[in-house]
């Protein structure tokens, strides 16, 4: 199979976007997940980095070559810029189908331009942090995704959350709130999409409920998952009430009727914000066969 996607001076032609909004890692040295992790969630982030040993990666850069699934729906991390494993990543990647990367602790534009792939930038250190417009911005950028225990951890920090006994437990940190924004608001002034962070524990289901459910509130596109049983959590989340629809319909059917300006609905008035609102809930909408 090859790639429909072309590939001049880094800036691809054809950009890809997340299918839906549940986005499952699974380690590239262990490749009889792939596919089950394609099956189950709406794209797969294969990991080259954290996920695996250092003395492994060689294997798992072998393992992504030889067990290759749906280029469409999946991403692959790799490596920091700068670092042996991202060159040698690179070079794997050279002998898949996979078009679209995940750069691990991307700290610059510059770093994104020389990969010559499409590039979901992983804010998470925090010079990343301070840049995250800038990498935005970055061509062959097509998204960003934020990371909070390696950010924390680099600020030479305890934990990305409230713990237990504190005021909020289980809630994100000012910092971390505050990088989560930033993210946000550098691919909404760019137009690229947003991955929330993963949620590390995962017995704690009503937590991811709710994160799940503020990142939607923010316009985040995805969330991303470190294992199977939280895919199903976040795709209830991302998916709007059937009052939701309902009120993003008439919305839309008002707007149709009405050339320009604010309108009612049911006693609401309805001006640019709320129109775009009712068309975010439609985009979430399940789709008609």
């Amino acid at each position: 199979m090859t790639t429909e996607v072309e590939r001049t001076g880094g800036k691809s032609v054809s950009n890809w976007s997340p299918p839906g909004p549940a986005i499952l890692f699974v380690p590239a040295d262990r490749p009889e997940r792939y596919a089950k992790a394609a099956e189950r969630a709406d794209a797969v982030i294969i990991d080259l980095e954290d996920a695996v040993r250092p003395e492994a990666r060689d294997a798992a850069r072998e393992a992504l070559i030889n067990n290759p699934i749906d280029p469409n729906i999946t991403m692959v991390r790799i490596n920091p810029a700068g670092t042996g494993d991202h060159l040698k990543d690179l070079k794997a990647l050279a002998q898949t189908d996979y078009r679209v990367v995940m750069l691990a602790k991307a700290e610059s534009a510059e770093q994104l331009l020389p990969v010559g792939y499409q590039v979901v930038a992983l804010v998470e250190t925090p010079l990343g942090a301070t840049k995250a417009d800038q990498i935005a911005a970055a061509p062959n950028c097509i998204g960003l995704m934020w990371g909070a225990e390696d950010l924390v951890a680099a600020m030479g920090g305890r934990s990305s959350r409230f713990t237990a006994g504190e005021e909020n437990t289980g809630r994100y940190r000012d910092v971390a709130r505050q990088v989560r924004g930033m993210v946000r608001l550098a691919c909404a002034g760019h137009g690229r999409f947003a991955i929330d962070s993963v949620h590390i524990d995962i017995a704690d289901t009503e937590g991811l409920r709710f994160e799940a459910l503020d990142a939607v509130n923010l316009g985040y596109e995805a969330t991303a998952c470190i294992h199977p049983s939280q895919v199903d959590i976040v795709r209830a989340a991302y998916s709007p009430t059937d009052d939701e629809i309902s009120w993003a319909r008439e919305v839309l059917d008002a707007a149709a009727a009405n050339v320009g300006g604010v309108f009612r609905v049911k006693g609401q008035m309805i001006d640019s914000p709320l129109l775009g609102q009712a068309e975010a809930i439609m985009r979430r909408a399940p789709q008609a066969d």
